[in-house]
């Protein structure tokens, strides 16, 4: 996720809304925009002037907001405002209000020129509940309060009606998060142990490395550096997956996924190409393994909704989730037309003319005409119009996903309204962009925050025989009450270690940050109770050693090893740059141990754990998989997170023998290179949950967009890591 900066002055004047007051009290941030004239006296519109990027909007005027990121507006109704913003980063932007519930109030048009302004003028009315950039709803999100016009700026949260708000997703079960890498990453986006080994972990960089972390730490040399075949981190481009061959302690394959500059090819209104490559290691010591082949050449209209995931299934094959092709609203240029009239930009309904929008399966074993790999005879169109590398189709950004169980859960990130997780099975269609999760969608501006009441369940019965458009297991929303839920599902798996008996059996996934609205990440990690019927029950897990309860970074991707143990990789800002960290999911402590433990205060600096998508125990096979389940590696590239880092080189001091519990308020310290930031417990984060556009109409809602919001503020550290020039 891209962050760009873009001001913006907005002049509203609304109520406080019930989602954003209750969170926004409790934590204290306010910006009180006081000196406002009154009604009366008013002969010109008060001046709010904001910068606007992918990270978020950047106060600049009133002196009461200045330097803060999405700050509160503190109006008073009945007074005329102007907000001036200016575009940061050349992305597609645009500043709209809205109430309680999310209805647009006002609106101007989406502008992606940079250092271009533009200004709405409004009067302030109290159903003006925040102010957001519709494209990257996500990441560029503020909220507006109403004083009592003496510009003392005491906010008075709106109470439901049953006077306190209930979260949607209740609290549940308490964990606790060991640091295991503390420095020399910078947004971590995939974790994966080769088959048949417990002390060899390698964890993929969005940046373009792949660092091996054995019980020693994490070597400072990369294991292998692609960044010089990578296009230049921005958007939600980077390396975005990783898979080791299941037979890879014999013949040491392993494949990568990453954003590559376009192909000759390619239109050249096109954003990259998107690569699926093999790599061969000789042997097992690091900075030995060698590029072998590109195996597929994905061109991508837009940098947004890359997914990246790449995994092992029981089969043997390899499945790969590919995105819709981006851009804002959902029905950029490179969408292709569908069955559905109604709805522009159909690259996940359609099978035939592009790879897109799908989950894809294909055998690196063996090969098929002019392609390096062959075509697994149960694919679902093979004979049939479509192509042939198709598995499942109907997805936005299929960011993460994993094999639990012989069980294929892919975690699906939203557009405005709703982040869902499916168990994904073989000819299978799983509804996107006709329906967002459970509910109808209609793409453009206002996206899934006003979906049409009615939509098809199935398709046509002339069109693929009329499949049916298949549910999630999982969906929960972006925001509820006035409350924020989450931003982006982060997949996962189902936990299957004895270690943390409270979550056997459940599937356990994160979210990038609930809906901000404080600057401190809130990366959450999420529990599925599997229902005979239905959707999943969720429970929110408590981070014990965090003061928040939450992760305290933003939630990139989960990690498994091969004791069924699993990982939560974390991206956030400290003082000098962002930095990566990767934590162990452990069981609480006992109640005299918690007497004792310092509280982390769940800031940057703080070591945080991920989440993972849950999936249904009840639901079949997601796949016709031949032999026994084994422990293929899946590859989860979160969909979030370019970090700016502020480091100057790619090595990695080694993190040390030590673990180090989340507990304690870990000092904050970024240095200017890697080796200075080893040994300290920083939580991952910085990034918001937006996507930019190469077409610099970017912008596809809160989910990934996650890699958006952080790439943004990475892409100097990228270049400072890759020797690359401006």
């Amino acid at each position: 996720m891209n962050g760009t900066n873009h001001t913006d002055a907005i002049d509203r004047s609304s109520t406080s809304s019930r989602r954003r007051f209750l969170s926004v009290a409790a934590a204290g941030t306010l910006a009180s925009i006081g000196g406002l004239g009154s009604v009366a006296a008013q002969s010109e519109p008060e001046i709010i002037r904001l910068g606007g990027e992918i990270a978020g909007w950047q106060g600049r005027a009133p002196d009461s907001i200045a330097g803060e990121s999405n700050p509160t507006l503190q109006l008073e109704a009945g007074t005329t405002y102007r907000v001036v913003w200016e575009n940061l980063d050349g992305m597609g932007h645009n500043f709209a209000l809205l109430d309680g519930d999310g209805n647009v109030l006002e609106r101007t048009e989406v502008m992606s020129e940079e250092g271009a302004t533009q200004s709405i003028e409004f009067t302030a009315r109290e159903a003006m509940a925040e102010y957001v950039c519709e494209p990257h709803i996500t990441s560029m999100q503020g909220t507006i309060s109403f004083s009592d016009g003496s510009g003392g700026g005491t906010a008075t949260p709106t109470p439901t009606e049953d006077g306190e708000s209930e979260p949607y997703i209740p609290s549940g079960a308490s964990v606790r998060l060991e640091t295991i890498v503390d420095g020399g990453l910078v947004a971590p986006v995939d974790f994966e142990v080769p088959p048949g080994t417990s002390s060899r972990r390698f964890i993929a960089d969005r940046l373009g490395q792949v660092y091996l972390h054995t019980d020693d730490g994490l070597r400072e040399e990369p294991y292998i550096d692609v960044s010089d075949r990578m296009a230049e981190v921005g958007g939600e481009k980077g390396l975005l997956g990783m898979a080791f061959h299941p037979e890879f302690q014999s013949n040491g394959r392993f494949f990568l996924r990453y954003s590559a500059p376009l192909i000759e090819s390619a239109p050249d209104s096109y954003s990259h190409t998107e690569v699926l490559a093999e790599f061969r290691a000789s042997d097992g010591s690091a900075t030995v393994a060698s590029f072998e082949r590109r195996l597929l050449e994905l061109p991508q209209p837009q940098d947004t909704h890359n997914a990246g995931a790449i995994a092992f299934g029981p089969d043997g094959y390899l499945y790969i989730g590919v995105g819709d092709g981006g851009g804002a609203h959902d029905n950029n240029p490179g969408h292709v037309e569908d069955w559905y009239e109604r709805n522009e930009g159909g690259n996940g309904q359609d099978v035939r003319e592009n790879l897109l929008g799908s989950i894809l399966r294909i055998d690196v074993d063996g090969e098929s005409e002019d392609k390096p790999y062959a075509i697994p005879d149960g694919n679902p169109l093979v004979g049939d119009p479509g192509l042939n590398e198709q598995f499942a189709w109907g997805f936005r950004n299929p960011w993460r996903m994993g094999f639990s169980d012989g069980r294929l859960f892919v975690a699906d990130v939203g557009q405005n309204g709703f982040e869902e997780v499916s168990i994904v099975e073989k000819d299978k269609n799983y509804g996107w962009n006709v329906r967002e999760g459970t509910h109808c969608f209609k793409p453009g501006p206002e996206g899934s925050r006003n979906p049409p009441e009615e939509c098809p369940s199935q398709l046509p019965a002339d069109v693929r025989g009329g499949e049916r458009l298949i549910d999630p297991v999982v969906e929960y929303p972006h925001s509820y009450q006035g409350q924020g839920v989450g931003s982006a599902a982060i997949g996962g798996y189902v936990y299957e270690n004895d270690a943390i008996e409270s979550l056997g059996g459940k599937y356990v996934f994160g979210d990038f940050r609930k809906t901000a609205e404080t600057e401190t990440p809130t990366g959450s990690l999420l529990a599925a109770t599997p229902t005979d019927e239905g959707l999943w029950e969720l429970e929110e897990l408590t981070i014990e050693n965090t003061d928040s309860g939450t992760v305290g970074a933003y939630v990139l991707a989960i990690g498994r090893d091969n004791d069924g143990g699993l990982y939560v990789l974390t991206s956030a800002e400290t003082s000098e740059g962002r930095t990566g960290a990767v934590h162990r999911i452990r069981p609480p402590q006992n109640a005299a141990q918690r007497t004792t433990a310092t509280p982390n205060n769940g800031s940057a600096g703080n070591a945080t754990a991920g989440n993972a998508t849950p999936s249904n125990a009840t639901v079949a096979n997601t796949t016709e998989m031949a032999g026994s389940t084994t422990n293929a590696t899946t590859a989860n590239a979160t969909a979030t997170t370019n970090a700016t880092p502020a480091n100057a080189t790619t090595s990695a001091t080694p993190a040390a023998t030590t673990v180090t519990e989340t507990g304690g308020t870990a000092a904050t310290t970024t240095g200017t290179t890697a080796t200075e930031r080893a040994g300290n417990e920083t939580t991952a984060g910085g990034g918001n949950d937006s996507t930019g556009d190469a077409a610099g109409s970017s912008g596809s809602g809160p989910g990934f967009g996650v890699l958006a919001a952080l790439s943004g503020l990475t892409i100097g550290a990228a270049r400072l890591l890759s020797g690359r020039d401006d």
